[in-house]
């Protein structure tokens, strides 16, 4: 039976920089936000943390940084997606050097893969690595769809637990359910997805939201976890026009904006990303300022 490598309220945690490097400082104080409410795993070096604009070296030493202080309070797991599968590789095998917990594998971007693609893809990278494999199925971003039929051929893989499942698809949830091993676990990939597909029997979500309210996106995941869906249907709907001002441009330039805004890194990007336009800004800054976060 394969354990979850975490359940309640994991952190797609940003990547601060200065206009030359990674801010060390203040991802550290990032951590510290995160580990002092509540948040059940930190994940380094994925979307939301621009790992696609960094450099190789830049990626294995966020990781090791994380790593290193967060020191086991909570799991770590780390961003190695490739859409070449021996970089992918390369890249798990060098996050598990640095001490990460376990890996999410996005599905190969740009050259794609149909779903015997998948299957030889992440079979070779869940072979080669000794860590835990999660799947993170993004279509948006990717063009990649992956079939519930797909996710039940890799969920025999003893490596690969689970999946990130960020397609915005409900049916392909409860079928992925249906077809899936029990301990084949589902996380949302969308802060406003999480009550719903914890309902069908997710562990819990890999949450933008929770770089800027930890506490209360644990909370929310505690009380699906414990049965309590009608608390738990309150808290979502109490989040609704936080989440959703998140993604008013493309992650992660609202949540760096909101964390720069709270005081707790600069507002850096690495192009393509950059700053949101002045109108959405100030949009932003009054959400904010309503969920009293400034």
């Amino acid at each position: 039976m394969k354990q979850p490598v975490f359940t309640g309220s994991g952190a797609a945690i940003i990547t601060p920089f200065t206009n030359k490097e990674i801010d060390y400082p203040a991802l550290a104080r990032l951590l510290d936000f995160q580990l002092e409410n509540g948040t059940d795993a930190i994940v380094v070096c994925g979307t939301t943390g621009e790992a696609a604009s960094m450099s190789y070296e830049e990626r294995r030493r966020a990781i090791e940084f994380t790593v290193q202080h967060v020191n086991g309070r909570v799991p770590v797991i780390a961003g190695t997606g490739s859409n070449n599968t021996e970089n992918a590789i390369a890249l798990s095998d060098d996050a598990v050097q640095a001490g990460a917990d376990a890996l999410l594998v996005v599905t190969p971007f740009y050259n794609k893969a149909t779903q015997r693609g998948l299957i030889r893809h992440y079979t070779a990278i869940a072979d080669a690595a000794s860590k835990p494999v999660i799947l993170y199925h993004v279509p948006s971003r990717t063009g990649v769809t992956c079939t519930a039929e797909t996710y039940a051929a890799l969920a025999r893989h003893p490596n690969i637990v689970g999946v990130k499942e960020a397609g915005g698809d409900l049916s392909l949830v409860q079928k992925t359910r249906e077809l899936c091993p029990e301990d084949f676990c589902i996380w949302s990939g969308n802060d406003d997805e999480t009550a719903p597909i914890m309902l069908f029997g997710g562990k819990g979500v890999i949450s933008v939201a929770a770089n800027v309210m930890p506490k209360e996106m644990h909370e929310l995941t505690r009380a699906c976890l414990s049965g309590d869906f009608v608390s738990a249907g309150k808290m979502q709907l109490r989040l609704r026009r936080l989440c959703e001002a998140l993604f008013w441009e493309v992650n992660p330039i609202p949540v760096k904006t909101a964390l720069a805004l709270m005081g707790y890194c600069q507002e850096v990007f690495r192009l393509p990303m950059c700053e949101m336009v002045p109108e959405n800004r100030e949009k932003l800054k009054a959400v904010l300022t309503e969920y009293g976060l400034i």
